[in-house]
């Protein structure tokens, strides 16, 4: 079979395959963690997320995707336009074909509830925590719990 033939054939199929998927006008949006559930299949017009892969938007119509968290704020907008903004401590976010959308965080909160003298005193005890650690799993954990406190701070400020 000839280049060409393969690849006309290969087309075909993709194009079949496109018309097959049953993408929704509507996007709908659960986002929850083991604190409280912020959204429960409710409609809206975007997300915004921060991912270790870079911080992305989410339409309706968005190609099926999943991703891990990282510390920062999911943005969400409704259909009025009003923007709602929540910090994360971890997580993963999952597009599914259908344009529902699932945000699953370790922590989060509203940015609103976030008290910045607060946050930068955690950020200084953490940072000290890192500085005096002996072993390289203090270390480790430690770094992180910098990492999440400087995303917190920075989302609170």
């Amino acid at each position: 079979m000839s280049f060409v033939r393969n690849a006309r054939l290969l087309a075909m199929r993709g194009a079949r395959l496109g018309q097959n998927r049953s993408y929704s006008d509507d996007m709908k949006l659960t986002f929850a963690a083991a604190n409280k559930t912020f959204f429960d299949a409710a409609v809206v017009r975007q997300i915004d997320v921060p991912s270790f892969s870079g911080s992305f938007g989410i339409l309706a119509k968005h190609v099926p995707t999943l991703a891990v968290l990282k510390p920062g704020v999911v943005q969400v907008t409704d259909n009025d336009g009003k923007v709602t903004k929540y910090f994360v401590s971890s997580g993963s976010v999952t597009v599914n074909e259908d344009s529902s959308v699932q945000v699953l965080a370790e922590e989060a909160h509203n940015i609103e509830d976030i008290d910045v003298s607060e946050a930068r005193q955690l950020l200084s005890k953490y940072q000290s925590e890192l500085s005096s650690a002996g072993s390289d799993k203090a270390k480790a954990e430690a770094a992180i719990a910098v990492e999440v406190a400087e995303a917190l701070v920075k989302a609170a400020e």
